[in-house]
């Protein structure tokens, strides 16, 4: 049986029967320096010193002795960290977070050459067709799709933030994105109170429909990677969060337990979009879809756990 497989069912028992609340999901928002201004995000706005190579490898060591053996790299634009007194960058980081948990994940806006990075899986960022993105992102779209088209990575997705501005031309790119893909996972803005929310912000009685359009393109084959059942339940936010699964980390250094919006913004949990955290809590109250999503997407390693 697999190291990971013994594991995942140890930490079941653990928190589920001994109560005791330790994470399995590590985000690492490496630095907040990124190369684009997109609308909805409020992380380049915030200046903050990267982390030195140092300073990152004790913040990876001290998440995976917290009990995290998944981990994403996030930003800002991660692949643009780097610690030149160390001559290091963030492939550094991957491969030594490698030897410690079970996959390592790196989110992007694709703007980057996506070749020789070696995590588990990407995700690239893809909030719409080219003129929908270039109000959204900038004028970015033909340099992203060729760097999706020329990755040599195996295991390359894409994240589309529903908004609305992007909400009417959702199916169009489903269906042009989807050939150059492994799969396409979804989440919805959060507003993050910056001046552009209002405009883009969907509130939940808006959603069942857009969420019943993504459905309908994953029964007809098209690469949705999220559930039926983490969608069905995006529609009314009807689902158990089991929040302290996951931890975050800051470029400063600061680590917090539970929600994403922890230090980062107000929780407002009625307006939360975010189909990662429905997946992991659904995984965790024995959704077997839920679980399957887990394994496709992260293509768990063995390591010493």
């Amino acid at each position: 049986m697999s190291n990971w497989v013994i594991y995942f069912f140890k930490y079941y028992i653990e928190t589920k029967i001994n109560k005791k609340r330790k994470p399995i999901l590590a985000g690492y928002k490496i630095t907040y320096n990124c190369n684009l201004q997109c609308v909805h995000c409020p992380y380049w706005r915030r200046v903050y010193p990267d982390p030195s190579y140092k300073e990152a490898i004790d913040i990876i060591k001290k998440m995976h002795e917290m009990g995290a053996r998944i981990l994403i790299f996030e930003g800002g634009e991660p692949l643009l960290w780097k610690d030149k007194d160390e001559n290091k960058n963030i492939r550094d980081l991957i491969l030594f977070a490698k030897k410690l948990f079970f996959s390592v994940g790196i989110t992007t806006n694709g703007t980057i050459k996506l070749v020789d990075i070696p995590s588990d899986v990407i995700w690239v960022s893809f909030d719409g067709l080219k003129e929908t993105y270039k109000k959204i992102r900038g004028d970015f779209f033909d340099r992203i799709i060729e760097n999706i088209k020329n990755s040599n990575h195996k295991n390359l997705l894409v994240n589309i933030t529903i908004n609305r501005i992007n909400e009417n031309e959702l199916e169009e790119m489903v269906k042009f994105i989807s050939p150059f893909v492994k799969g396409i996972t979804i989440q919805f803005h959060y507003p993050y109170g910056i001046k552009e929310d209002d405009e883009l912000f969907i509130p939940l009685h808006e959603r069942p429909a857009i969420i019943d359009k993504l459905i309908n393109l994953k029964k007809q084959g098209y690469p949705i990677s999220d559930s039926y059942s983490t969608l069905n339940a995006m529609k009314d936010n009807s689902w158990i969060c089991h929040d302290w699964m996951l931890i975050n980390a800051n470029p400063d250094g600061t680590i917090t337990q539970g929600c994403y919006l922890k230090s980062r913004g107000e929780i407002l949990c009625d307006m939360c979009g975010f189909a990662a955290h429905v997946e992991i809590s659904k995984a965790y109250d024995l959704s077997l879809s839920s679980i399957n999503v887990g394994r496709k997407i992260f293509k768990y390693r063995q390591i010493d756990a």
